[in-house]
């Protein structure tokens, strides 16, 4: 998880002035933008697809509260819909906590017990806290017995809308972490601000990106954007104003790169991978999770698969190569030293 260098009583205190922000607005204009915003609400990205489918004391669960215990109003996708995207890992790490039918519990408790949740696990990674299997049980209160799908359903909204995957770190203890998602190692907060994390904004671009042939005109961009909810020129209740975020943020970190298309007139611009995203990620790690979000596999969009497998191929022997010379330089050094010692 990112280390960013706060004072813990500071933190606390932007993050009470973004609750309050957030509770002026109308519950139900973060509820849509947040199912908006869940990347598996939007459609297919063009391709060739073959079907269309730290410091400071620990915090408790109810001191998250300051953080916002109705920061955001989620409007969750069915249990089952959810259960068909998580791993093995998820699924197994879960399987012995199998609680009664929901069905006892009205839907509108669930929801909003899932609500809790997300706001206690966004609180947990601000302050770079792990959170145990109990602290997430005080947060749903009377619900624990339906654990398993309040956990599900909060960890699918962090990976789909955050980009945060919540990874069991303790077996012993049930103490589980949240990281960023696909090897990158930026969320978007920056330092000395507070913010939502936005990594899954990021890897939206990267995917749109990948799937249009490795560069993507700013018109095609906002324009899958827009089937989130997001648009340029537009404050976001989530990701703040989105333009600023996309063309210089992401940019200035290397993650995107921002340039006029070739002989265009009037000027027109693309993205393409930056540096840092090439270096941190893969192309077969995008594709493996936009086909998690359409309930596909890579292999479901031909011409990006075999891509994928070709660049897994070339970093494959970059890595061999780059181990032969460290071998071929370290025996030279060797070597050197002997001959330094036997002529003394």
């Amino acid at each position: 998880m990112p280390h960013h260098q706060k004072n813990p009583q500071c933190l606390y205190g932007q993050c009470f002035q973004t609750c309050s922000e957030i509770k002026d607005m109308e519950v139900v204009q973060v509820s849509k933008a947040l199912e908006e915003t869940h990347l598996s609400s939007y459609p297919l990205m063009p391709g060739n697809s073959k079907e269309a489918p730290d410091a400071g004391r620990p915090s408790t669960p109810e001191s998250h509260q300051s953080f916002c215990s109705s920061s955001i109003a989620l409007t969750t996708t069915s249990s089952s819909e959810m259960n068909e995207g998580f791993s093995s890992q998820e699924e197994e790490n879960s399987t012995s906590w199998a609680g009664p039918d929901s069905r006892s519990v009205p839907t509108n408790a669930l929801d909003e017990k899932v609500i809790s949740l997300v706001n206690f696990m966004l609180f947990k990674y601000h302050m770079k806290e792990p959170m145990t299997k109990a602290d997430m049980k005080i947060v749903i209160n009377e619900c624990e017995d339906h654990f398993t799908e309040i956990f599900l359903r909060a960890s699918e909204h962090m990976e789909m809308v955050f980009g945060l995957d919540v990874k069991r770190v303790d077996p012993t203890n049930h103490c589980y972490g949240l990281f960023i998602k696909l090897g990158l190692t930026y969320d978007g907060v920056l330092d000395g601000e507070e913010g939502m994390p936005k990594t899954g904004i990021l890897i939206f671009i990267l995917g749109v990106v990948f799937m249009n042939g490795n560069s993507a005109t700013e018109e095609e961009v906002w324009g899958v954007l827009s089937l989130t909810g997001i648009h340029a020129g537009r404050k976001h209740v989530i990701f703040g104003e989105p333009r600023k975020l996309i063309t210089k943020d992401f940019v200035k970190e290397k993650y995107l790169e921002y340039r006029q298309v070739a002989n265009s007139d009037p000027a027109r611009f693309e993205f393409l991978w930056g540096p840092r995203a090439h270096a941190e990620t893969t192309k077969m790690r995008v594709l493996e999770f936009l086909a998690k979000v359409h309930g596909t596999d890579p292999s479901s969009f031909p011409s990006q698969y075999e891509e994928a497998l070709q660049d897994e191929e070339e970093r494959a022997r970059a890595r061999i190569s780059a181990r032969s010379v460290s071998a071929s330089v370290a025996t030279a050094s060797s070597r050197a030293k002997s001959s330094h010692f036997s002529c003394s």
